[in-house]
């Protein structure tokens, strides 16, 4: 057990808990009172030990150590199999690297699994300091999921300022810097709403569910930590859409300025267009050119020229076109 155990609590039922050693593990009654194994399932030890015990069948064992899941609820076998996810607050991680917790929860006994931390887990374990932890399998169930929704504010506060700030950059920021910096946070607000969005239908399945441990208390709490999650994901619609619509005024501030580059090229190209014409056919090397032997011709060929960019000119304007 040394390999795979994290920790392991007894809940006194009044908010406070006591550390367990292994030995005390081993020798747990029922009678003696809720019981919390928090386990790293990726450790060589975990899934050999979930099988020895007899009030967990394949299906929990395989839910508690599955490598990859998405949140869910359901009951089984008079429990709750639980997995949720909660931002990823570890050091140089990214937020939208959720970190899954597993549960195993009935009216003795939580049976909590992880690979990586998870800091609402040491929440809880900071309310038991104070003698204000969960006092059953249903409170800590409900206090996971606030802990879970509470530190998930801000990252997702994060997110919305920092739209707000990108809106008010498309003139002042670099473009290509601007454009990067849109396309990571909607990245980030696509990601995040992938996970939330089903832990939002878990927590509100679990409003539903009838067990004699699973009160109405716990319930309304859980229905909390649901509606919140509601307003995050409204939120992250809110920032995916902003995003898309500042990453396209940005598109058509850079597309108006090609075209008026182009536009002005065009005008440059339209003006000059006759001239190169004139000079080309009178500089051909051939007998014949109009002028050659007057001494005048250059200033009056001058002059043509002058004129043609006048008309063109004065036509252009006519036009609006300049």
């Amino acid at each position: 057990m040394d390999d795979f155990l994290v920790y392991a609590y007894l809940l006194d039922g009044r908010g406070g808990a006591k550390h367990l050693s292994h030995a005390e593990v081993d020798a747990w009654t029922p009678d003696q009172g809720l019981l919390w194994l928090h386990m790293d399932y990726s450790a060589p030890g975990t899934k050999g030990w979930l099988e020895q015990q007899d009030y967990l069948d394949d299906i929990a064992v395989n839910a508690l150590t599955v490598e990859d899941t998405r949140p869910r609820a359901t009951s089984h076998n008079g429990g709750l199999l639980v997995a949720l996810r909660g931002v990823n607050m570890n050091p140089e991680s990214d937020p939208e690297d959720m970190v899954s917790i597993r549960l195993w929860l009935d009216e003795n006994r939580v049976i909590s699994s992880r690979k990586r931390r998870l800091l609402s887990v040491d929440d809880i374990l900071d309310a038991f300091k104070e003698n204000e932890g969960p006092e059953s399998s249903g409170d800590f169930l409900a206090m996971l999921c606030n802990r879970l929704a509470w530190r998930m504010s801000n990252a997702i506060d994060n997110a919305e300022d920092r739209v707000d700030e990108l809106e008010e950059s498309v003139l002042t920021v670099a473009r290509g810097k601007l454009r990067h910096e849109l396309s990571e946070l909607r990245r980030q607000a696509i990601s995040l709403r992938r996970y939330l969005a089903p832990q939002r239908e878990a927590l509100s399945w679990l409003q539903t569910v009838r067990l004699a441990w699973f009160d109405d208390k716990s319930k309304l709490e859980v229905r909390e930590s649901a509606d919140r999650l509601s307003q995050y994901i409204e939120t992250l619609d809110s920032i995916r859409e902003r995003a898309a619509v500042t990453q396209e005024e940005l598109i058509n501030q850079i597309s108006e300025e090609s075209n008026a580059r182009m536009y002005l090229l065009s005008l440059v190209s339209a003006l000059f267009l006759p001239l190169g014409f004139a000079t080309g056919l009178l500089g051909i090397n051939v007998g014949g050119i109009p002028g050659a032997d007057n001494d005048s011709s250059f200033m009056i060929f001058v002059g043509i020229l002058l004129t043609i960019t006048v008309g063109i000119l004065l036509y252009f304007r006519f036009k609006r076109w300049v």
